[in-house]
């Protein structure tokens, strides 16, 4: 890849636009569904728009008919209201139901898409081993969910305000009529003053609370990190509760949330400042909107030009179109909010697009990277590997090796040499460097690091991962837990516990032993798999490992020297920089 080919990828990884976040969804297999519940949630906007309309117009003659004490009249206005305000209710309940189920299918469709981009490729692999982006979980979770709620909130709002807008300047320019004023003798017309006069004061307000809340889109994206840093912490103390509790931690670990809240009290109190000013803007523009369209409208009142309930009529068209015309500022802590997650969903999407490009143009991988091929053989084989840092620095230079069926190795070299990153390298995990491996296309490899992956859930699932749980049968979970010596589990199979902190580290790499003689692998690669067994069970899980699996390749990582007697050769790892 050129350098201008590799400029020109990046930059078309680094465009996510809020519309490229947006459009998927209402393009997608699901359009159908969406469109239409969109469409009624439309309809039914509009159809409130109507009543107010008609609400509006009811307003003149309650008022007029209070005015004039019309008994007659008054029941059958006060029919007209129950049936409009009966139709209003009904509309809202179902128009926020509709919207509710739109949101939500529209969150489960992003969720479904992030999924699938941040596991697929082992992407969330890449993700945290470059440290590209902070607590994707926050934002597959907590993001997704207000991006879609929000976007739907803001624009079927927006769209509702410009059709009311359109509507009540009609009725406002009409009702109000035309202000005329003398200035030096000269008599100055102004059509429709009362829609000009509520136009200036929202656009006065809307640049006053830019002006005034604009910070608040930075200080709102850094307070989404730093209490998802927060969260993070306090779940990683229940995760090693055991251990912080061995050590007598608590004082550090106290020492260490306090010092993470702080970040979230320094943020809130920028955010708390902010908000003061923004609130005392708003209030005042609020108070003020009460009397002014009465004092604009009162002069043309006084002079006769209508009557009582016409000048209530004007109020709450005026009401209305200034509320229109202040969308900005009603809006604007939603808008605030939905930026920020915009800006976070735009990272995140653009960190996961960039991955593989990052990996193509690392310095590491300036030579070409290291070049995994899927081959139609029955052997592993490496030519010329070397092992580099993502910097680019050399690690360490490994053997040409041929690994043929039913062959065992050991993984040797001084510690830091790289042992765990040639594991990590055959697994495809690991890019960086130069040389080639060639691997057979349909063996099956397995990979078992020192502290294995355990699912909670069943005692059956955590056995049988990354199979579904149902996909060996009781007896042979049962015989593969007799054979590593995990015989008083063989009755807890539908028992359901967070594994890790129910089994001690050696039972949890005897299970995982388990796991290799159930799924029975053609190559088996053992990263210290065994360094928490005593020197007996060590050995009997290579005894049957090697009896249950006496086609299947062995390559083992492991420092004691009772597990060479298991190999029939060795792999040198040459260390050449720096430790891994």
């Amino acid at each position: 890849m050129t350098n201008t080919q590799t400029d020109n990828t990046q930059q078309r990884a680094d465009q996510v636009s809020a519309w490229s976040l947006i459009k998927p969804y209402w393009v997608s297999e699901e359009r159908g569904i969406a469109w239409g519940l969109l469409i009624a949630i439309i309809a039914i906007n509009m159809t409130v728009v109507w009543i107010n309309v008609r609400l509006n117009s009811w307003s003149a003659s309650f008022y007029n008919a209070l005015q004039n004490k019309n008994v007659t009249e008054f029941p059958h206005l006060l029919l007209i209201f129950t049936g409009l305000a009966f139709a209003y209710i009904l509309l809202a309940v179902y128009g926020r139901y509709l919207r509710q189920m739109l949101g939500f299918s529209w969150r489960q469709w992003l969720t479904d898409k992030y999924l699938e981009q941040w596991f697929g490729d082992k992407t969330f692999y890449r993700i945290e081993r470059d440290r590209l982006a902070d607590n994707p979980d926050q934002r597959i979770s907590d993001d997704l969910q207000s991006f879609a709620t929000s976007t739907l909130s803001l624009s079927l709002d927006l769209l509702s305000t410009l059709v009311t807008l359109v509507t009540f300047i009609m009725i406002l320019w009409t009702l109000a009529g035309a202000l005329t004023l003398t200035l030096g003798g000269t008599p100055i017309v102004i059509p429709g003053y009362m829609v000009w006069a509520a136009a200036l004061y929202a656009i006065l307000g809307s640049l006053i609370i830019q002006k005034v809340g604009h910070p608040l889109v930075s200080i709102n994206y850094q307070q989404q990190k730093v209490e998802a840093d927060f969260r993070f912490g306090l779940i990683r103390v229940r995760e090693n509760a055991e251990q912080i509790a061995f050590y007598d931690g608590i004082t550090t670990e106290t020492a260490a949330a306090k010092s993470i809240f702080q970040r979230i009290r320094d943020n809130w109190w920028m955010i708390m400042k902010y908000t003061k000013r923004m609130t005392f803007v708003l209030s005042f523009y609020g108070q003020i909107a009460i009397i002014f369209p009465i004092m604009v409208a009162a002069p043309r009142y006084f002079a006769g030009a209508f009557t009582f309930g016409v000048l209530m009529q004007i109020s709450s068209a005026f009401g209305t179109v200034s509320d229109s015309f202040s969308w900005f500022i009603n809006s604007y802590s939603t808008l605030v909010e939905w930026r920020a997650t915009v800006n976070r969903l735009r990272e995140f999407k653009r960190v996961m697009r960039s991955t593989h490009i990052r990996e193509e143009t690392s310095p590491a991988t300036e030579r070409g990277g290291i070049n995994l091929h899927y081959m139609s053989t029955k052997t592993l084989t490496t030519k010329s590997l070397l092992l580099a840092l993502p910097n680019g620095t050399p690690l360490s230079r490994v053997s040409d090796v041929s690994i043929q069926p039913g062959s065992r190795w050991l993984i040797v070299g001084p510690s830091g040499s790289g042992k765990s990153t040639l594991m990590r390298t055959l697994a495809g995990l690991w890019p960086f460097g130069d040389g080639t491996i060639d691997a057979p296309v349909d063996a099956k490899l397995m990979f078992i690091p020192q502290v294995s992956y355990m699912p909670i859930g069943t005692l059956r699932a955590a056995l049988s991962y990354p199979s579904p749980g149902d996909t060996f049968s009781d007896e042979e979970s049962r015989e593969v837990l007799c054979a590593c010596n995990l015989t008083g589990y063989v009755d807890r199979l539908e028992e359901s516990a967070h594994w890790v902190r129910s089994l001690s580290p050696g039972e949890q790499q005897r299970l995982a032993a388990a796991r290799v003689l159930l799924h029975k692998p053609d190559f088996v690669f053992l990263d210290e798999a065994t360094s928490a067994l005593d020197a007996d069970n060590e050995l009997h899980i290579y005894n049957a490992i090697v009896e249950c699996l006496p086609k299947a390749a062995i390559l083992s990582v492991a420092h004691r020297e009772s597990v060479a007697m298991f190999h029939d050769y060795k792999i040198q790892i040459e260390r050449m920089s720096v430790e891994a």
